[in-house]
This record gives C-alpha cells, sequence and structure tokens, in this order.
C-alpha cells in the first residue's frame, strides 16, 4: 500500500516538472520563473543537476535516473513508485498538489513519449496542467474557458474523442462542428477578438497556442473550474 503524503506548505505553490524528454531553450527558465517548486520525473532529476538546480522531489520508477543523481539528492526527496500500468508522468501527478503544474521535458525526443503525455492529460481531467513543447502550449480544456488574447492568435482545438464545443472570439466559430479525432478537427484557427471563450462538452478537448501566450493561458485556466464528474462524462 503506498503510503500517505503528508501536507506541506509547499502543497501551495505552484510547480515545474521537468522530465527527461527534450528540453527547448527557454522552456525550464520560463517555468520555474511562474511556478518555482521544481518536481523531477526520473532522469530529469540528472537534468536538473547538470544544469546546477536540485529538486524538492525526484519522483519515479528510477530506471532511467543515473546512480550519480540518486547520491547527490537527499533521500528525503526521493520518492520511488514502482509499476508498469502507469507513466512516471502520471505518478508524479498523483504526489503532487499545486496551484497548477507547468511540464517540460515530456516531449519532442521520442513520439511515443509525446503521445504517452498527452494521454497523461487526458487522465488527469481535474489536474491544472500546461505541457510546454519550446513552441507549443497543450493542455486540456476545462468545461469553461476565457483567454484573454491578442487578435490572429493561433489557437488550435483537437479533439480526442467525437464531442462539441462551443466558442466565442474565434475566427471560424465552433458551435455547429461536431468534433471527431477521425474527421473534423479544429487546428490553426486563430482569435478574431480580445477574448476567446471555450466550453467543451466532455473533458476530451485538448487546446494548444503559442508558448509565448503562456501568461494567458495560466490565467484563463487558474480562474476556470474544473472537471468534476470526468467519469461520467468520457
Amino acid at each position: 500500500m503506498k503510503s500517505p503524503v503528508q501536507p506541506s506548505p509547499l502543497d501551495q505553490l505552484p510547480v515545474t516538472l521537468l522530465g527527461g524528454g527534450a528540453l527547448a531553450p527557454g522552456a525550464l527558465e520560463r517555468a520555474l520563473a511562474r511556478a518555482p517548486r521544481l518536481v523531477a520525473v526520473d532522469s530529469g532529476a540528472d537534468r536538473a543537476l547538470a544544469r546546477g538546480l536540485m529538486p524538492d522531489l525526484v519522483i519515479g520508477d528510477f530506471d532511467s535516473i543515473s546512480v550519480s543523481a540518486q547520491r547527490a539528492i537527499a533521500p528525503e526527496r526521493q520518492r520511488r513508485r514502482t509499476g508498469q500500468d502507469d507513466t512516471d508522468f502520471d505518478k508524479a501527478l498523483t504526489e503532487i498538489t499545486a496551484p497548477f503544474m507547468l511540464a517540460v521535458g515530456f516531449t519532442g525526443a521520442r513520439l511515443d513519449h509525446t503521445l504517452a503525455g498527452v494521454s497523461t492529460l487526458l487522465r488527469n481531467p481535474a489536474a491544472r496542467l500546461i505541457v510546454d513543447s519550446g513552441d507549443d502550449l497543450c493542455f486540456l480544456c476545462p468545461p469553461a474557458l476565457r483567454l484573454a488574447l491578442p487578435p490572429g492568435t493561433r489557437v488550435s482545438l483537437y479533439p480526442m474523442r467525437p464531442m462539441r464545443c462551443k466558442s466565442t472570439g474565434l475566427r471560424w466559430p465552433t458551435d455547429a462542428l461536431w468534433f471527431d479525432p477521425f474527421a473534423m478537427i479544429g487546428t490553426s484557427n486563430e482569435s478574431a477578438a480580445a477574448e476567446v471563450t471555450l466550453a467543451p462538452e466532455r473533458p476530451a478537448m485538448l487546446a494548444l497556442l503559442p508558448s509565448t501566450m503562456l501568461d494567458s493561458v495560466l490565467a484563463g485556466l487558474t480562474a476556470a473550474p474544473v472537471w468534476q464528474d470526468a467519469g461520467a462524462r468520457r
């Protein structure tokens, strides 16, 4: 049985999750400027130490973290979680309580790892979690979202299940569309007004915006409601 995680004042701080995947220039610094609590996911610990950063926690099955990194990090900062039914990314989310999380180093190096990260977003619909690939921000759209965006900002919508998604402020309205990953998707839409609203009917719509819009996305997500009955809506 997994031991319970004791509450900590750190739980009130936003979290940067650092994985072992490709890391775009500036992505980690951008995340830490907004989410100062650093949690390394398995081999992300090696990457943190190589940059002179000591993680607050290291979480994972420890199959890719180096022995030298394990020795350099205090045992009380290490949380080894075994099991093959979920990824290290999933394991980290079960251990963390935070207002929001910014995940870097989870895309790019291997396509299967990138797709696994997308699955993690879908499996954790109540988490305010943004995956930063360097060029793009990817997150699961909450039930109601307001984004302050400069007109002409790219807003891509990618459905993971058949569904509808109401919207305002987009160049190409979506209310009448039946989204389906096998048919109708919504890539390369864009904002046509200073505010865009999105209201998907279920927790299965990925939103992708330029990384330059991080502060706008964070403001929108932290003010948005979270999915409460995700299981019933799937």
